[in-house]
């Protein structure tokens, strides 16, 4: 009996060092898209050793980038090494060391473990890149979306990998914010599915599951949170300020629901809540508001044009 339980234990040790090589550890890392998300993704990623290429359309927002991904690195050593200036800077200098700069996202692609994709919130143009990505990636390289309100099973099926494919869900300021939400479609392997939560883990971000549903977990919550607050507004109930004030002391949010929607862009959040109702137009949650389609289309879209549902100087 001790034989045989010890050829179980020993049966069971194989078999699982077995499926542990067969997950792919992720080395080296293509970030397309070098907006503040996929510049933050990159940094994380070259901050915690791995190789990174940062792909964009021309060498001027790469430079932008890549001064932006230099100064957030400023910001976090003079926290991380307040003592230790000399550690610090050598922190910086090896950061910046794996990471390099493309315009050519097939030339790179062709060496990678890990696509992250990270451009304009549209599905066509998502499609489109996967599907001329898919052609030159190696077969074993995952491909993952950042989307926050795309469905993953949608991009997964502009490719010929769907087993490789999920998302990685980060949170804006990505250096800063914990949270990766990873995403597992029908057709995710689950080899694909743990070698993406051990890579949030080893970028250091604390990863949660969900399966592909709109929104995922944060946003399903947070955009019908967002709305209702507008609907709130708009029979006449409260103030926004009121309503602001209201789940700051009384929720204990760092910001109200309407200067949440001015901070995200009151566009993203009509395009987000527009595809929902599509996809679900007879759920209550989902249905458009009046007021945000008209500050949307009068080009008031929050902090970043000035005005949204506050004014900003």
């Amino acid at each position: 009996m001790a034989f045989a339980t010890r050829c179980f234990v020993r049966a069971a040790s194989s078999a699982a060092a077995t499926a542990a090589a067969k997950k792919l550890i992720v080395k080296h890392v293509t970030v397309i898209g070098g907006g503040l998300m996929g510049a933050g993704i990159a940094q994380v990623a070259a901050a915690s050793g791995h190789t990174v290429v940062l792909v964009d359309q021309s060498d001027e927002i790469l430079k932008k980038s890549t001064k932006g991904i230099e100064e957030s690195l400023k910001r976090v050593t003079k926290k991380k090494f307040a003592d230790k200036p000399e550690a610090g800077a050598e922190f910086i200098e090896k950061t910046l060391k794996n990471l390099t700069t493309s315009t050519d996202a097939v030339a790179v692609v062709h060496s990678t473990d890990l696509v992250i994709e990270a451009i304009v919130e549209n599905q066509e143009i998502k499609n489109e890149l996967f599907k001329r990505l898919d052609k030159f990636a190696p077969e074993h390289t995952i491909f993952a979306s950042n989307t926050s309100s795309l469905q993953i099973t949608q991009l997964a099926n502009s490719t010929t990998r769907q087993d490789r494919f999920g998302g990685l869900h980060f949170f804006n300021p990505v250096p800063m914010m914990k949270l990766v939400e990873v995403i597992k479609t029908p057709m995710t392997s689950q080899k694909t599915f743990e070698s993406l939560v051990d890579f949030s883990k080893a970028v250091g971000k604390s990863p949660v599951s969900c399966k592909d549903t709109p929104g995922f977990i944060v946003n399903r919550l947070l955009v019908p949170y967002m709305m209702e607050a507008v609907r709130l507004f708009e029979r006449g109930d409260a103030s926004k300020e009121d309503i602001d004030v209201a789940m700051k002391l009384g929720a204990g949010y760092p910001m109200g629901p309407f200067e949440l929607l001015d901070y995200v862009g009151l566009d993203t959040s009509k395009y987000i809540i527009d595809g929902w109702h599509s996809l679900e137009p007879n759920n209550p949650l989902f249905a458009p508001s009046p007021l945000l389609d008209k500050l949307v289309e009068e080009k008031k879209l929050g902090k970043k044009t000035g005005e949204g549902f506050y004014k900003y100087k």
